[in-house]
């Protein structure tokens, strides 16, 4: 594994591992396979590990701290604050205020049971709380050494420049691909010039780019099935795009999804992508991507590919859109 530096004097690995579908949104769970995901995640060296509160209703916590609490000086541990189920129970709604963080935090330390949480995001920007007084609660946690280092997640510019005046943001978490490019106008450069680490969730497109995606047998309490771009009407394309890179990958000599994480890697080298996954072949596999060198000519022909089937649907539908602080993309 190579690594990247992060805040102070951190060394995470260039890949890390985001374990949300180790519980949450990608079909059943399997605990088994799960935890030894974890163990091969320490044996390979990948110490950046991510997670959050709503994951499971709190259970990819506790999951994790299965693995994490006797390895606790070998795993950098994230997770994230905010979401709350609406009171009449259909749907979510965030929760940033400094009052609700505080039940957070105690609840996150207790499953994962650890005395301290590496990195804390903001799962998302609230609308009725001043970034200000939402990162003053979150740098108090910082002061008592409940948290070390503080993230936001989805966040805009202008919210992460506000936020950074208050306490230093250390990471900032969003959606990015080969398919999600938002944040290259004004977020990546942002992070960049305030010497933020950027965290890519989703790097594969949600397993698009893997080519191994088969959107006819996802399971009906699969997340993306209700997302717009793996619906029947981006299908083609994406199934086109997903094989043409495939061929591609296979003359650079790699696969497909370390070819779309170098991609990602290659995009800076501030940027610590945090692939998904709850099986430990997608997880070697993945963790390969760090040997992979893409030349000026490999970039040239992905882009050239992206261009030949640009119909790749959005990446949200619209209840999800409304929860991105998205004003200066």
């Amino acid at each position: 594994m190579k690594y990247r530096k992060f805040g102070n004097n951190e060394q995470l690995s260039a890949v890390g591992l985001g374990c949300m579908s180790m519980s949450h949104a990608y079909g059943v769970p399997n605990d088994e396979e799960s935890l030894a995901t974890l163990h091969l995640a320490l044996d390979l060296g990948i110490n950046f590990w991510d997670t959050a509160d709503v994951y499971g209703n709190g259970k990819n916590e506790e999951l994790i701290a299965k693995v994490l609490v006797s390895n606790r000086d070998k795993v950098f541990i994230a997770t994230k604050f905010g979401f709350t189920q609406n009171p009449d129970g259909n749907g979510m709604m965030f929760n940033g205020s400094p009052a609700y963080m505080k039940k957070a935090v105690e609840a996150s330390l207790k499953r994962l049971n650890i005395e301290t949480i590496d990195l804390y995001y903001a799962h998302r920007i609230d609308p009725n709380v001043p970034v200000e007084e939402m990162v003053g609660g979150m740098a108090e946690l910082v002061k008592e050494g409940k948290v070390r280092y503080l993230g936001l997640s989805e966040a805009s510019v202008s919210s992460i420049k506000k936020a950074h005046a208050v306490h230093p943001i250390s990471a900032v978490q969003s959606e990015y691909s080969l398919l999600t490019r938002d944040v290259e106008q004004n977020v990546l450069p942002a992070c960049k010039e305030l010497g933020i680490a950027f965290v890519p969730f989703s790097p594969l497109a949600r397993g698009l780019m893997t080519n191994t995606l088969n959107l006819n047998e996802l399971p009906e309490d699969d997340f993306r099935k209700k997302l717009p771009r793996y619906q029947q009407e981006y299908q083609d394309n994406n199934q086109q795009l997903a094989a043409g890179f495939a061929e591609l990958a296979a003359q650079i000599g790699s696969s497909p999804a370390q070819l779309a994480l170098a991609w990602v890697l290659a995009q800076g080298d501030n940027i610590i992508p945090i692939p998904g996954t709850k099986k430990r072949k997608n997880l070697a596999d993945n963790a390969g991507s760090v040997d992979v060198t893409l030349a000026t000519q490999h970039l040239q022909q992905i882009e050239a590919l992206l261009a030949k089937y640009p119909h790749t649907g959005d990446r949200y539908d619209e209840a999800s859109k409304k929860m991105v602080d998205k004003e200066d993309y």
